[in-house]
């Protein structure tokens, strides 16, 4: 699967370089989404079990527990992007844990 909008992630990685299982966890996530082609959220949840479904247009947060980091993936047609990412305390100020919210956001940004 193809992943756009890597640069994010990267960034993350250079800001937090000292943080090695952070870096590690974001070269995890970065190798998962390239290799596989997940048909289906049950695919997507046997070698990713962080990804929630927050939008039923594609769009999933993965909790990167070791530093508490949440990344908003969309996936549509093969093609995987990154559309957020901050630590919890800025998804929380963000998206206040609910999925209406959520749905908001991505209305406002153009998303869905």
């Amino acid at each position: 699967m193809r992943l756009t909008n890597k640069k994010a992630l990267e960034k993350l990685k250079r800001k937090n370089k000292g943080n090695t299982p952070l870096t590690i966890a974001i070269d995890k996530l970065i190798e998962d989404i390239e290799e596989n082609d997940w048909k289906n959220q049950t695919e997507l949840n046997e070698s990713r079990p962080d990804a929630d479904c927050v939008h039923s247009d594609g769009f999933y947060f993965f909790n990167i527990s070791v530093h508490r980091t949440m990344i908003l993936i969309e996936f549509n047609n093969g093609e995987a992007s990154v559309v957020w990412l901050g630590n919890h305390k800025e998804y929380e100020n963000t998206f206040k844990n609910n999925k209406s919210t959520i749905k908001k956001w991505l209305k406002t940004n153009d998303w869905i």
